[in-house]
């Protein structure tokens, strides 16, 4: 048995639910003890810009803790102590509270963003990176296997993380069991997947027919440097002129909002053809993107953008789009073979390919390649690296 554990939102940040249902599809049990902390990404980074708004996450997360305190000696009770604890994505602070109440349990943590790395691709510097590089060294000495998206994540851990240290967690020595753990952490490569919902709410028609119009574009997301925000949108307002020309139209449809957003508004000023959303449902999600025909993936330079596979490129390939991302190592390595790749940065490249998506012939080769790659990436095949380690550990099914 596994108990999923911590104060994850799987509604808004899937990659947990991924990995609970892959690690069902491979025949573990697995009980989820989850209090939703409330607070999306892009708050929680907000935050530590504003830190007088900590109190606020410091009580909410105190809040949440002791109910999972409280559900955790339950479920022992009822089911005795699990083989493992997975704390599922954004737990730095939930792998301390799990490694306090399972001292003698494996612990996997779903490191899927380093806080470090996250602040300061948005822009954040001093003395709150340096504080949150210790907060990463932290939760990664609690973890007994790592779990990460990329090889480039992987590289970014240290070389010798601190482990389980008694010093700040206990004040008996390790036994030879948790010093054999301690002497050499396990680190994976999970990619991040899609959840089946993406799956489902793909058309069996696989998409508009070829030939009609208009091709339909979409992005979602928080308008990140990450996401080349401001270059998607250069792109489209070079494209979907030319397209119109052409007499062979495109239209596109951008939810969300966040750092990006006005810069990525003002270059599609006066552009037609195009629908802003500030919001849509976690729910809803799956449905507007499958009623497209293409699904923008990332186009930023940044460094954490040249070491990602994003949730959008896996969602979309689920939900039956053609996805049209950058040229990085980890999206070519991963799934090249199924993406329309153009070089990170580079809108008029970008709008090049999402002019030739308009041909019925480009289209169609583009959506056989996509619909290619769909079961690479759902939970059962996507958790493989993770089921190898548990098995490694004796944790099985």
């Amino acid at each position: 048995m596994i108990v999923a554990f911590g104060t994850y939102d799987a509604a808004r940040h899937p990659r947990v639910g991924v990995l609970v249902a892959g690690l069902r599809a491979h025949g573990y049990r697995v009980d989820e003890l989850n209090r939703p902390l409330g607070f999306s990404t892009a708050s929680r980074v907000r935050m530590l810009r504003q830190p007088w708004r900590l109190p606020l996450l410091v009580l909410r997360l105190l809040t949440c803790w002791l109910a999972l305190v409280r559900d955790d000696v339950g479920h022992r009770r009822a089911h005795g102590a699990p083989d493992a604890v997975l704390v599922g994505y954004l737990g730095h602070f939930d792998v301390v509270l799990a490694r306090l109440l399972h001292p003698r349990t494996p612990v996997v943590l779903d490191h899927l963003v380093f806080a470090a790395d996250t602040a300061t691709d948005r822009g954040a510097r001093g003395l709150r990176v340096r504080l949150l590089h210790g907060l990463d060294r932290l939760a990664l000495a609690c973890a007994d296997v790592v779990v990460l998206d990329t090889d480039e994540h992987r590289a970014l851990l240290p070389a010798s993380p601190r482990r389980r240290a008694s010093l700040f967690l206990r004040s008996r020595p390790l036994n030879p069991e948790e010093q054999r753990r301690s002497t050499g952490q396990g680190a994976v490569v999970v990619p991040v997947g899609a959840p089946e919902a993406w799956f489902a709410a793909a058309r069996d028609d696989g998409g508009t027919p070829a030939g009609a119009d208009p091709l339909r574009v979409v992005f979602f997301g928080l308008f990140t440097p990450l996401q080349g925000a401001v270059t998607l949108a250069e792109a489209l307002a070079d494209a979907l002129p030319r397209a119109a020309t052409a007499g062979r139209p495109i239209v596109a449809t951008l939810a969300g909002h966040g750092q990006d957003h006005d810069a990525a508004r003002a270059a599609l000023a006066g552009t037609p053809g195009v629908t802003w959303l500030d919001w849509v449902e976690p729910a809803e999600l799956p449905a507007l993107v499958a009623d497209h025909d293409v699904c923008l993936g990332i186009h930023g330079t940044t460094p954490k953008a040249l070491r990602v596979v994003p949730n959008k490129v896996f969602q979309g390939l689920a939900a039956g789009c053609v996805v049209v991302t950058s040229d990085t190592p980890p999206q070519r390595r991963l799934l090249g073979d199924h993406l329309e790749l153009v070089p990170p940065g580079d809108a008029a490249a970008l709008a090049d390919r999402l002019v030739a998506l308009t041909d019925p012939a480009e289209l169609a080769a583009a959506r056989r390649r996509a619909h290619a790659g769909r079961d690479a990436v759902r939970p059962a095949a996507v958790v493989g690296p993770l089921v190898d380690a548990l098995a490694a550990r004796g944790v099985r099914p």
